[in-house]
């Protein structure tokens, strides 16, 4: 989970990547760089992000069984919320009872 502003979209065969600055990392279980990609499968029936906008985003590290590949989906079962002031108390919130 992290707050996120979308830089750029690319459409790239059958899936759209983002590039995402990463504002703040919570609960996440692998390190996060400030610039990241998130890829999204274009059959993900998730709407499409908005370049220059900010999100509370829940994806997962996806690394194939050949270990080539290791990148940031989010996928059906995913989570991309616009980000306002409420999320961050949830975040901190959340962050103190852990």
């Amino acid at each position: 989970v992290f707050h996120g502003r979308i830089l750029a979209r690319r459409l790239v065969g059958r899936e759209t990547r983002y590039e995402v600055e990463v504002k703040a990392p919570y609960r996440h279980r692998f390190p996060l760089v400030s610039r990241e990609y998130l890829w999204v499968p274009n059959t993900c029936g998730c709407p499409p992000l908005r370049e220059g906008a900010e999100y509370l985003l829940m994806a997962r590290r996806h690394v194939n069984h050949e270990h080539t590949l290791n990148r940031i989906l989010l996928q059906d079962g995913g989570y991309a919320r616009p980000w306002t002031p409420r999320e961050a108390r949830m975040v901190r919130e959340a962050a103190r009872h852990c």
